[in-house]
């Protein structure tokens, strides 16, 4: 499978082994062979605990029905809400199931109720892991350079760096700055003309979902939505924004201008975080040095293939040993632009003079 070695990327003219003492096929050979392999059923056990979970916590929440349950409520089932995101990510990259009709079905039924497009979503997506760490082209995340960031107008500046955890919706609608479209439109720049009715399709089922928000909205009032979808997906929009940014906003991860980028390079510029006892809840996603290489590997094979590629990327396989919390501070503290030339470019912070 093409996607299961990370050759989704971009054609590049440079050698995959020029500045790296190992290439992308020594990496593979260090992986159990079934590391690659989707098996449905397992894929399917760990859909349904998820929705199982979502389901009890709204039981549970409904027999309460507390003013002091609901923030404990949110916080749970926006983590399961990011937990199924999770699920749906591997329908995004084909590693659900062998067979797509399969991964698109579940990728639906993971996403949607969620408000999550899933083609238009796993398609941007497959352009980010296409592009990882490259300045030009990359597309979540991505830093800009001094000269953009200090000609950014205000309202984008407020939303990147001071509603960081709140920006997912706003992306979904508008992308990233410097970046146009929609992910809701098959004209957007971001989709090709053969995607036309995949993007139509999810955007139909993301439509109906707003709608039965809105049915639910007008029958019990805004109240019972609040309590209980809004402030569950809120918190999932939270982790969703926390994670993605923690996986690539990082003071000492290299960033490549175009013509010195390519694929396993670019994939290496990502870091493990431990998220403590919430790695088994949200499918060990922390685990992203080896999803990146090898994009269209399970998640619960990941543990198994980081353990077996640390000793062939010694010191290119990066893990945070920060606690979350201060990893974030120090990606909004330190993390504000790149430099505007270079081979290879690292974050920096806008200081006051």
């Amino acid at each position: 499978m093409q996607d299961s070695i990370g050759v989704e990327a971009r054609d590049s003219n440079v050698s995959p082994s020029k500045d790296l003492p190992f290439t992308l096929q020594d990496i593979k050979s260090a992986i159990p062979p079934d590391c690659f392999e989707p098996s449905l059923w397992r894929s399917i056990a760990y859909f349904c605990l998820d929705i199982g979970i979502i389901a009890g916590l709204y039981g549970i929440a409904h027999q309460i029905n507390a003013w002091w349950f609901w923030p404990i409520f949110w916080v749970a089932q926006g983590t399961m809400f990011w937990a199924l995101f999770v699920v749906g990510h591997d329908c995004g990259h084909r590693s659900f199931a062998k067979q797509r009709w399969v991964n698109d079905l579940f990728g639906h039924l993971s996403h949607t109720p969620i408000l999550v497009p899933f083609h238009g979503w796993r398609i941007s997506h497959r352009t980010h892991h296409a592009n990882t760490g490259n300045l030009q082209t990359d597309e979540s995340w991505y830093p800009p350079t001094e000269s953009e960031y200090r000609s950014m107008p205000q309202e984008v500046r407020f939303v990147r760096y001071y509603l960081t955890l709140f920006a997912y919706p706003i992306y979904l609608f508008m992308r990233s700055p410097g970046r146009k479209g929609s992910h809701f439109l098959p004209s957007s720049p971001l989709f090709r003309p053969s995607e036309k009715w995949d993007v139509i399709t999810s955007t139909v089922l993301w439509s109906l979902m707003v709608v039965g928000l809105a049915g639910l909205t007008y029958s019990y009032g805004f109240l019972f939505l609040l309590k209980y979808y809004l402030g569950g997906y809120i918190v999932f929009v939270v982790w969703l924004d926390l994670v993605t940014l923690l996986h690539h906003t990082v003071p000492s991860i290299p960033w490549y201008p175009d013509k010195h980028w390519y694929f396993l390079k670019g994939a290496l510029s990502t870091i493990d975080h431990d998220y403590g006892f919430i790695n088994p809840i949200h499918h060990n996603i922390g685990t992203h040095v080896a999803h990146h290489i090898f994009l269209g590997m399970p998640h619960y094979h990941l543990l198994t293939a980081t353990a077996a590629i640390k000793p062939i990327l010694g010191e290119y396989y990066r893990k945070s040993e920060d606690p979350i919390w201060k990893s974030l501070w120090i990606a909004l503290r330190n993390c504000h632009f790149v430099p505007d030339q270079g081979e290879q470019v690292y974050y920096q912070a806008d200081r006051p003079s």
